[in-house]
């Protein structure tokens, strides 16, 4: 068991799915990320997308401005939902067709 500071932050894991060119951008199809809040309180979306961009850089931070995102697969229209342990974003580029 690892001992954190009283008042620290518990981390989340959350798993995160890459599609399309954010795939490309990322490197990988999914990955596990230990997420913890930027502020008091709960992990939000927002936290989860800053964690994507500080693991993979300059390629994937010039797409994730055009991506939507799912969690649990359901749209994240507010980036301040709350996130729990074990939850799943979706990181979707937008797509072309019809």
């Amino acid at each position: 068991m690892t001992a954190r500071s009283e008042g620290a932050p518990a981390a989340l894991a959350v798993r995160v799915r890459y599609f399309a060119g954010a795939r490309a951008a990322a490197g990988v199809s999914e990955e596990v990320l230990s997420v913890a809040p930027a502020a008091p309180g709960p992990v939000r979306a927002s936290d989860v997308i800053d964690a994507v961009l500080a693991a993979h850089g300059e390629r994937l931070a010039e797409v994730v401005p055009a991506c939507s995102f799912l969690l649990n697969g359901l749209a994240v229209r507010d980036r301040s939902a709350a996130v729990g342990d074990g939850d799943e974003l979706d990181v979707l580029p937008p797509f072309a067709g019809g």
